[in-house]
């Protein structure tokens, strides 16, 4: 089995060699998928989401952002705090500007401070994921500690480009993933 630091170099390869073109179409066909998995699950109303790094050639969430205001859900955000070890949560206001900050991750540029207590599905980037649902993040274990830090359960939701890798390395702080959304489909996982 690879490592941690192996596979993120493979798969940040992976990224590297896809154009903005296919980044862009590649992310539509997850957001079409998002929606059909929304299909019937009227009561999940709060989202958190993550804003795609450019350089990195993360998922582009502003297509989810957007089909997730047209059906009218609140949506959170959230930015490295000062500190630079947790994330803060941000409620996303309708319509919002965004600006770059020192990572090149987009923040909107009105935001309020917000209790994550409300949130019921959280978009989680990711590198590479497991047939399990164990997710492979950058490294700097931000989402591992949000979602560690939540008081209720919430659906947990990776997008990704790629297929599973048949198994990863887990460490005892992991939380894995109930489902990832790629082009193709959604792996649910138990």
């Amino acid at each position: 089995m690879k490592t941690k630091k192996e596979l993120r170099q493979t798969y940040r390869q992976f990224r590297k060699h896809l154009s903005s073109k296919e980044v862009n179409d590649l992310s539509r066909k997850i957001a079409q998928q998002l929606a059909l998995w929304l299909h019937g699950q009227d009561d999940l109303e709060h989202f958190h989401l993550f804003f795609p790094i450019a350089k990195f050639n993360e998922v582009n969430t502003f297509y989810m952002k957007d089909l997730l205001e047209e059906q009218g859900k609140t949506l959170f955000t959230s930015q490295v705090n000062r500190e630079g070890s947790q994330l803060d949560t941000l409620m996303l206001p309708r319509d919002a500007t965004f600006f770059l900050d020192e990572w090149g991750i987009p923040v909107p540029q009105e935001s309020l401070r917000g209790s994550p207590n409300n949130v019921q599905v959280v978009l989680v980037p990711l590198l590479a994921y497991d047939r399990k649902g164990n997710r492979l993040g950058f490294g700097k274990g931000h989402y591992d500690t949000f979602l560690g830090s939540l008081l209720q359960p919430v659906i947990k939701i990776g997008l990704s480009f790629f297929p599973p890798e048949e198994a990863l390395p887990v460490e005892d702080h992991d939380i894995p993933l109930n489902y990832c959304i790629t082009p193709d489909q959604v792996w649910v996982f138990n």
